[in-house]
């Protein structure tokens, strides 16, 4: 019996800046996505919670390969902390491990958020995906073992009280860079209150570089299923996850070497002589990300023509 080649999928690239609905996990809203723009390849720059809802920036085919920088980009959160309750796992789909009838004043809440700005020490919820021993953290947790994660330093760029609902609510939204657990922000904040406290509700808002007006919803999505060009509208151009990098001009030629894995040399009086980090473009194209040594370009990693 022959056997026939899978089919690998369109060389479609780019941004599809995904407003993740409450229930799915991220691994299946990324293949639901995938399954829509018959893509050959595709990923996520962060995790979302089922539980969570909001922004999941999709890359597709060579836009994968500008993941790690939208990773390191700031995030916005707005949430809800429920007093009264801890829980296992921070939010609601744990169980209680702590209760109390206390409930704080809004004045109380505002002069506890001070603790939780600019550079602060944060343990990760014991059910995340850090790794313990090469095991992930929440395994170990299911599995009823005792999780000990080490503090980290997490950054807070800013964190504002949005509304109090009742006693038993408030409502926040926080800036803050990688690595950051709203989560264990609840927790910590309730624990420091002495009420207690969990997430009741999560929404990612941005990942820099992408905002709220580039969100598109699945059911919208899925609506143009088999329309691939009406698909391929709501795509933004790869390049745009490396904005904050330098950005040098190449010519077709040069283009052509360093898609080849080779150096070149750039020229021009206001060319860079040294840099970590830089992108080359040539024209529209993006055509790679490399570091500069003595007026030459290195590529580190390098796109296809048909990188959006």
């Amino acid at each position: 019996m022959s056997r026939q080649r899978q089919k690998k999928g369109r060389p479609v690239s780019g941004w599809v800046i995904l407003d993740k609905p409450l229930g799915m996990g991220s691994t299946q809203a990324v293949a639901k996505v995938k399954w829509l723009y018959k893509a050959a390849k595709a990923g996520h720059a962060g995790t979302l919670d089922p539980l969570a809802t909001g922004m999941l920036p999709v890359a597709l085919g060579e836009a994968t390969r500008t993941v790690p920088y939208v990773m390191d980009g700031a995030k916005t959160y707005r949430f809800a902390v429920t007093w009264g309750m801890e829980t296992n796992t921070d939010d609601l789909e744990g169980t209680a491990v702590e209760t109390s009838d206390l409930r704080p004043d809004e004045v109380t809440v505002r002069r506890a958020m001070g603790n939780y700005t600019g550079t602060i020490l944060q343990v990760p919820p014991a059910y995340s995906a850090i790794k313990i021993g090469g095991e992930r953290a929440y395994k170990l947790a299911r599995d009823g073992e005792a999780v000990e994660i080490e503090p980290r330093e997490v950054e807070i760029h800013r964190f504002e009280l949005m509304e109090v609902r009742d006693c038993d609510t408030a409502v926040f939204e926080v800036d803050c860079g990688k690595g950051t657990y709203v989560r264990a922000l609840a927790r910590d904040m309730g624990r420091d209150l002495g009420c207690y406290g969990h997430v009741s509700e999560l929404r990612r808002t941005a990942v820099e570089p992408f905002n709220e007006e580039d969100l598109v919803p699945l059911d919208q999505l899925a609506e143009l299923e088999g329309d691939l060009d009406a698909l391929d509208s709501e795509i933004l151009a790869t390049g745009i996850a490396l904005e904050n990098l330098p950005e040098v001009a190449i010519s077709k030629d040069q283009a052509t070497r360093l898609r080849s894995g080779n150096p070149v040399i750039l020229r021009g009086r206001d060319a860079i002589a040294f840099a970590e980090e830089v992108v080359a473009v040539s024209g529209s194209d993006l055509v790679a990300i490399g570091q500069v040594e003595k007026g030459s370009f290195l590529p580190k990693r390098v796109f296809k023509v048909s990188a959006a």
